[in-house]
């Protein structure tokens, strides 16, 4: 069978490497996107004319219109967990099944957080741009972790997997999701408004969907504590970017961490990012090789099950999978 690497020659080196694509020719006619840019609808189309199976990284849309014009795609199977760019209802039209791969990220990202809480704490990001710039850097109160409280907002795998490791620091946990159940007696589960009130941390961890759009908008921001810092490793749709933006700026809290944004990509947005009080980066915080390469080897797994008429965890639509070999 012949499957489609839809990611860019950066994205492969980022996203997918070199074990994993040996792994996926070992089984396939494998043929690779080189463009720089990742393909739009048109451009898919033409790369997938003779493809079983696409393999797509988070960047390629599986628009509606692209299922029809492929008869003989079987599978569309994505490198990522978030598939809210993929038409699932319009490749379920054509019998075509979709998969996601699972969240391999969650060490990572919980890591990154961590990272940005010192970094928020202790000034290390100010400074060092002080200092590699040729000022002399102010020495400012901190704030140490141990006695603080981290309020974490969705009880996910990467809120489960954070809140083990502030405990392990002493802090005092609070989470709030509604459709969790804490049973840890030592994690204390509250709304979401006394979280904002009391927590020091406020970590953005919840799902992206129609009920948690601009989930932290002027409201939220406004019961934060003037000391308390936010920070969002979830995606930029949570937020109201200008809110937070009126936030930083009249200093009605402290600072704010981001590795998502509006920008393309789920990025952090520029103008958001380059404030003083702000650390950012590029959507990076699953960018590790073993967080990539549990995914990417994920995606090989399910490619070999396709094959064989089979369908893999992962997958969305089984049940209307009619394009099978």
């Amino acid at each position: 069978m012949k499957v489609l690497l839809a990611h860019t020659p950066e994205m492969r080196r980022n996203y997918y490497g070199d074990r994993s694509l040996n792994g996926l020719r070992s089984i396939a006619d494998v043929i690779l996107h080189e463009g720089g840019q990742p393909l739009d609808a048109a451009g898919l189309v033409r790369a997938a004319k003779d493809a079983d199976i696409i393999v797509a990284d988070r960047m390629t849309e599986g628009r509606g219109e692209i299922f029809p014009q492929l008869p003989h795609l079987r599978a569309f199977v994505r490198c990522a967990v978030d598939i809210r760019n993929i038409d699932v209802e319009a490749a379920s039209h054509e019998g075509v099944l979709v998969t996601r791969a699972g969240p391999g990220f969650v060490q990572a990202v919980a890591e990154l957080a961590l990272g940005f809480m010192v970094d928020l704490s202790r000034g290390v990001s100010r400074t060092t741009a002080d200092y590699h710039a040729g000022r002399r850097p102010e020495a400012r109160m901190g704030r140490q972790l141990a006695g603080s409280k981290i309020g974490i907002i969705g009880y996910g795998s990467i809120g489960r997997h954070l809140s083990e490791i502030a405990k392990v620091l002493r802090m005092e946990v609070l989470v709030s999701d509604p459709f969790a159940e804490v049973s840890d007696s030592a994690i204390r589960q509250v709304g979401l408004d006394e979280l904002l009130a009391a927590s020091d941390y406020v970590v953005c961890l919840a799902i992206a969907n129609e009920q948690t759009e601009k989930l932290i908008g002027e409201a939220a921001l406004g019961r934060m504590q003037r000391h308390a810092v936010f920070l969002n490793l979830s995606r930029g749709n949570l937020v109201d970017e200008a809110a937070l933006a009126r936030a930083l700026l009249g200093n009605r809290i402290a600072g704010a961490a981001m590795d998502v944004g509006r920008a393309p990509d789920q990025m952090p947005t520029p103008e958001l990012a380059k404030l003083p009080n702000v650390i950012a980066t590029p959507h990076v915080g699953g960018l590790t090789p073993q967080a990539i390469e549990y995914q990417s080897l994920e995606t090989v797994r399910q490619v070999d099950a396709i094959i064989k008429g089979e369908a893999p965890q992962g997958a969305v639509n089984a049940d209307r999978w009619t394009r099978r070999p």
